[in-house]
């Protein structure tokens, strides 16, 4: 009898730890990225910024974690965020922000995470968001890339 105790106790150890990961087994992490440049800026600017976008997306619990580099911009980085929803050849208005770390400006690089809500994942998943880095010389944004799908 202890036996089948000890056996059915078990069992149903096993069939709990299937249902509390059978959430995760649906869960999707989604790459993207995005080559930053100054020709990539609506109106262009003649910066010999560069820099690079990497993401993950996880569809399960909507965060959106990012990490973003750059270099030569005209000067430290006043700020950078994700735009959308737009094209290429479009501005459109901040979806996230990237804040400024407590210790003061932004430094490359840039990490950070946000919970989207079903709107902007779509937007993001469809490539209507942007990612630019703005310094005082170019208030309107120095480097821009559109974030598409892809491996890192």
């Amino acid at each position: 009898m202890r036996k089948l105790l000890v056996r059915s106790g078990f069992a149903g150890l096993i069939a709990a730890s299937f249902l509390v990961g059978a959430p995760a087994a649906f869960a999707e992490m989604v790459m993207y990225k995005a080559t930053l440049a100054a020709a990539g800026e609506v109106p262009p600017n003649d910066s010999k910024g560069s820099g690079a976008l990497t993401a993950t997306y996880d569809t399960a619990t909507k965060k959106l974690t990012y990490s973003a580099t750059y270099k030569d911009l005209t000067g430290p980085a006043a700020a950078a965020h994700f735009h959308g929803p737009a094209d290429a050849k479009t501005n459109a208005g901040v979806v996230v922000p990237v804040p400024a770390p407590a210790s003061g400006g932004l430094v490359s690089p840039l990490k950070g995470e946000a919970t989207l809500t079903d709107a902007q994942a779509a937007d993001l998943a469809a490539g209507k968001w942007y990612f630019n880095v703005h310094t005082a010389a170019n208030k309107g944004g120095e480097i821009r890339g559109q974030v598409t799908k892809g491996g890192m």
